[in-house]
């Protein structure tokens, strides 16, 4: 599955995702994911930086779901599909390894990367905008701001 350019978007404004994962006796995770990006056109990259829980998970059932929002707008993307760890390896490792270290400057050391193939993308999108259909994206991010006192 092809990312579109608007995902990639979504994916350069988000701060944060949110990685979910299901342990091997059924048991839900979601753990937040600082560094992530987007690799090449179909697959999206996640550093392992302190995700033991969730790389276990990974391991005994591939089956994943991320979502990312922009907090100002309140929009993004829900993405389900499969994953697997990618150690040092592996021949893609250093190439994607040298993504991911661009966003955090080094600072944050990590020897496995969680690599996503998406099968089923949703859009995430804030009731406000489905409850009230005048709401702009301009007054969405007017409205976070003052939420959040900025």
């Amino acid at each position: 599955m092809v990312l579109t350019e608007e995902i990639k978007e979504y994916i350069d404004k988000s701060v944060l995702c949110w990685l979910a994962t299901v342990s091997e006796d059924g048991m839900p995770n979601v753990s937040p994911k600082e560094c992530f990006n987007y690799f090449g056109s179909e697959n999206i990259i996640v550093a392992n930086i302190a995700s033991p829980q969730s790389v276990k998970n990974i391991k005994s059932n591939p089956n994943i779901c991320l979502s990312f929002i922009d907090i100002f707008e309140q929009m993004g993307y829900q993405i389900k599909g499969k994953a697997e760890i990618i150690g040092k390896k592996n021949s893609l490792f250093l190439e994607m390894e040298s993504v991911l270290t661009k966003m955090t400057g080094g600072k944050y050391p990590f020897s496995t990367i969680t690599y996503i193939s998406p099968e089923k993308v949703k859009p995430i999108i804030a009731p406000k905008y489905v409850l009230y259909p005048e709401t702009t994206v301009k007054d969405q991010i007017e409205s976070a701001k003052k939420t959040y006192g900025i």
